[in-house]
């Protein structure tokens, strides 16, 4: 159901303007801080449920603001434990969330847009229109949202976050940062930043600036080539930003922030897989302090790329392990589900827009 409420979202609101707008209106400014922890700290979405507020002052609120929560709108549990979310905006809009479990973390991964512009060929969301970019808030709700699935299907709480959903981060700055902030903030969630990686397919500037903020969560480059050639044909972003610039950016947030930089690397059979492939991604990591995560694909209906086999997989990280580069083989969670980024947002979006015009 889509919003049509013009008041304004409180969680816009910064503690300051909650104090201003309650001594305006002849409530006490202390009252500001005890909304606040309601908001960021105990994740409420309903102004009834703050309890420690007179029922006048919450009148008052809800009279003039709205709190514009996410909700789920489908869930999908797979045989692995994975469980992916299509999660609905107040405007109508999905976006996806994923809790991966895992023996020694238990993993949220969250959209930051509303589709992507950056048409990356192997991605299910590189398919979508962008239609608009996530408030902190509504980044913070999935994360919320995720780790209240953890707790409610595996007794666990969340361990991480990873920014690697539906959308590209770094052309969302301002208010990705912000959703950082409430999720690190004592004030907040209070997870600690090192637990926070954002997964970028490499927006130069943006990195730099990154560094020039001196952030304190990871940072991971969705390289999947080392070659400009071959990434300028599944990664149109490596034509204004190329491995060049992307080298000089890291070595940039290296030097600024001390924090070795993730390389995420798919490996598609007889595109990307071969030594001389390997040999390339080897020269790239020389740039600065890294690891490499080979990533599973999951293969969508729109691209006809497929994993390399396992003989190739296997050469590959051995030549990168024989020369120092830590390497990790992260396996696709979720086969049996909706697995790949953005296939169950779209498969939603599809169902609602049947429905719609059936009607």
């Amino acid at each position: 159901m889509m919003e049509t409420t013009t008041k304004k979202d409180i969680r816009k609101a910064s503690l300051e303007e909650i104090k201003t707008f309650l001594t305006t209106h002849g409530e006490k400014a202390f009252r500001a801080k005890q909304i606040y922890e309601w908001l960021w700290q105990k994740s409420v979405q309903d102004f009834e449920a703050m309890t420690n507020l007179s029922l006048k002052t919450r009148q008052l609120l809800a009279e003039h603001f709205s709190i514009r929560g996410v909700t789920v709108s489908k869930r999908q549990v797979s045989a692995d434990k994975t469980v992916k979310s299509a999660f609905r905006l107040h405007d109508g809009h999905l976006v996806e969330g994923v809790l991966i479990p895992a023996d020694d973390r238990m993993t949220a991964c969250v959209s930051s847009q509303v589709g992507c512009s950056l048409t990356c060929k192997f991605c299910a969301t590189g398919y979508m229109d962008r239609k608009r970019n996530l408030d902190g808030a509504e980044i913070y709700d999935q994360v919320v949202l995720i780790r209240n699935q953890a707790e409610e299907l595996y007794q666990t709480p969340l361990t991480n976050i990873v920014y690697m959903g539906m959308g590209e981060p770094l052309l969302n700055y301002t208010a990705v940062l912000e959703s950082v902030r409430y999720i690190t903030s004592p004030e907040g969630l209070n997870m600690a930043p090192k637990r926070i990686t954002v997964s970028t397919a490499g927006v130069a500037k943006m990195i730099k600036k990154l560094g020039d903020d001196e952030v304190k969560f990871n940072l991971a480059l969705s390289l999947h080539a080392a070659d400009d050639v071959k990434r300028n044909q599944i990664m149109p972003i490596n034509e204004s930003n190329s491995l060049e610039a992307l080298k000089e950016a890291l070595q940039y947030f290296y030097k600024k922030t001390h924090s070795r930089v993730t390389y995420e690397y798919i490996l598609f059979y007889n595109f990307n897989d071969t030594l001389e492939d390997a040999r390339k991604l080897h020269e790239f990591t020389k740039h600065t302090p890294c690891k490499v995560n080979i990533i599973e694909y999951n293969p969508i209906s729109e691209a006809n790329f497929v994993n390399t086999d396992e003989d190739s997989l296997e050469k590959f990280r051995r030549y990168l392990e024989d020369r120092g580069v830590i390497v990790n083989v992260r396996r696709s969670r979720g086969k049996d589900i909706d697995a790949a980024c953005g296939q169950l947002a779209g498969k939603e979006k599809n169902t609602a827009d049947t429905a719609t015009t059936a009607s």
